[in-house]
Order: structure tokens, then C-alpha cells, then sequence
């Protein structure tokens, strides 16, 4: 049975991708290392898209996760008010944001980066009651629906089988060094022949993974952030793959010293690659009614696994 890849072939469906370009069947993981059913070696240069910030069964977060499931530690309870969930926010506002001068509203999404992204999308657009949004070509923010509209990737964007609107791209600076994108964002305002409506939001990463490793300058964070407060328009920064130390300090944009009006994280926040993803919200702008934007698996209560070690 070794190496038998005929299951999946057979019975799992054609959208699988990644195990396509890694024809060999893996059995164990430890640290930044693979190893597959032979008893052969891979580095994981992959980390779980982001996901495995400490490594594949990291000791000391493995020690925690045993202790709690032999507790009989809630592992699920939708939003209701746990113990866990108490720690972790406590754990955030007291290690993450306080030190960093943030306030946010934490509000607890589906477990995937395309959650938190469809809940600051919906939210943006309620808060300032416009439905246009801009995003910057060779974005990546999720492949549900909402988020799949702020994606560049055209084939990506094929597969979702109706329209995607009521977003306008914006090039990256990178793209064109010419070109002033912050003037060009003020024109498409002001000129009344742009034929573009106002956004509620800018969504930006403050680094493009997806879209090929690119770092936006701290001079331009800073002048979209002064853009957006000007023209009354969220800035939302999207940190699920870039988040959580994966660029140096705790959120990417902390180099610009910014602070965006949301902030969407998941992936290595989740600490053991296990499913867990936050929506960051400035006070202000917390205007759900209850129940509004919900989900089944919204804010895994395990308290030793979420940013259980690696905060700085």
C-alpha cells in the first residue's frame, strides 16, 4: 500500500491542486520537515500557505492541545461566553494590541481567511452605505464569493460562475512607478466623469503574497491611510497570510505606524495550523445586530492553541 495514490485519484474530487505537484503520500510532520510514507525527508518550505508559523507539531503547543483535550476542554460552543474564549481575548488585548496602542472590537468569523474577509466586506459596506469597494491588482483575498470579487487572479475568478462587482481595481504602485496611485484614487473621486462610484473601504496586504512577494512602501501605507481618512473610507487591511510575526512585528502594518479601521487575520494565528481567523474592528464602526454575520465554527474555544507562543 505504499505510496498508493489510487484513492484520491479515484474518489477525491478534480479540485485538488497542491498534491498534484507533490505525487508522493506524506505520514508525518515535524518541525519544518516532512516525511513521507517511505520514510523520506522534505523541508516544508510551504508552511501551511502561511498556516504553521511554529512548525509541524511543535512541543510545546502539542504538550497544551493533549492537556486540554484530556480535560475535557470545550472544543465547541458557537459564541456562547467560555472560559477559553475569555483567556484568548484577554491573552490578545493585553499582549497583542495594547502595547501597540491598537483598539479593537475582536469579533470571532468563520475559522478561514475568507471569513473574516466576507465579515469586514459586508460590515464595511454597512457602516458607510456604499456598496463599491477598491482593491489593488494582484490582490489575493479569498476564493468564497465576496472575497473571490477582491481576487485578481483570473482564473481564480473564472471559477466562480456569475458576476463579480461592484469592486474597482486600483494598480499597485509597483506596477506602474509612474503613476501617483493616490492622486489617481482622489481623480477617480473627484472627477465626475469617472464613471466610478465612491468605495466604503480600500482593501489592501500591506504585503502581496499571492501576488508575487510585493512589499507596499511605508510612505505609501501611510498616504492611503491619510487618503481614507480624508475621503471618509474604511481602510482594511488584510493580514491572513502576511499577520501574526510572518513579516517581522506582529501585524504587517506596523511599520508603517498605522492603524487601519479593520484588520482581518487567520492561519498562523490559529498557532497549530488548526482553523481559527479574527476580524479586527475599530469600536466606532461595530455596528452589527446580533446574529448578522455568523457560523457554526466561529471562534474555536481552545485556549492553548490560538497565538500560543511567537507574540512579541
Amino acid at each position: 500500500m505504499s505510496m498508493d495514490t489510487s484513492v484520491f485519484e479515484s474518489y477525491e474530487s478534480e479540485v485538488r491542486s497542491y498534491c498534484r505537484h507533490f505525487p508522493t503520500v506524506f505520514a508525518k510532520a515535524k518541525g519544518a520537515e516532512f516525511f513521507d510514507e517511505d520514510g523520506r525527508r522534505y523541508i516544508d518550505f510551504f508552511c501551511g500557505a502561511g498556516a504553521v508559523n511554529y512548525g509541524h507539531n511543535n512541543p510545546e503547543i502539542q504538550e497544551k492541545l493533549i492537556d486540554y483535550l484530556k480535560s475535557d476542554g470545550l472544543m465547541h460552543a458557537l459564541d456562547m461566553y467560555t472560559v477559553p474564549k475569555r483567556e484568548f481575548i484577554q491573552t490578545f488585548e493585553e499582549k497583542v494590541l495594547k502595547p501597540r496602542g491598537l483598539n479593537y472590537k475582536i469579533q470571532f468569523p468563520g475559522p478561514t481567511g475568507t471569513n473574516a474577509n466576507e465579515a469586514a466586506l459586508k460590515l464595511a459596506r454597512k457602516v458607510k452605505g456604499r456598496k463599491n469597494v477598491f482593491a489593488f491588482m494582484g490582490a489575493f483575498h479569498g476564493m468564497t464569493l465576496g472575497s473571490l470579487s477582491l481576487t485578481t487572479d483570473k482564473a481564480s475568478r473564472r471559477g466562480a460562475g456569475v458576476p463579480l462587482d461592484y469592486v474597482t481595481f486600483i494598480p499597485a504602485p509597483y506596477m506602474f512607478p509612474e503613476l501617483d496611485v493616490i492622486a489617481y484614487m482622489q481623480r477617480l473621486l473627484d472627477d465626475d466623469h469617472s464613471g466610478v462610484e465612491k468605495p466604503a473601504a480600500v482593501f489592501i496586504e500591506t504585503i502581496q503574497a499571492e501576488g508575487g512577494i510585493r512589499v507596499f512602501s511605508v510612505d505609501f501605507l501611510k498616504a492611503l491611510r491619510e487618503f481614507c481618512t480624508k475621503n471618509d473610507i474604511l481602510l482594511v487591511v488584510d493580514d491572513v497570510q502576511v499577520g501574526c510575526c510572518r513579516s517581522g512585528s506582529f501585524f504587517s502594518f506596523e511599520r508603517a505606524g498605522i492603524a487601519p479601521d479593520i484588520v482581518t487575520m487567520s492561519k498562523s494565528i490559529g498557532g497549530y495550523g488548526l482553523p481559527f481567523a479574527v476580524t479586527l474592528i475599530k469600536p466606532d464602526i461595530d455596528v452589527w445586530k446580533p446574529g448578522e454575520h455568523n457560523g457554526t465554527f466561529r471562534g474555536l474555544p481552545r485556549r492553548d492553541l490560538n497565538i500560543c507562543s511567537g507574540i512579541r
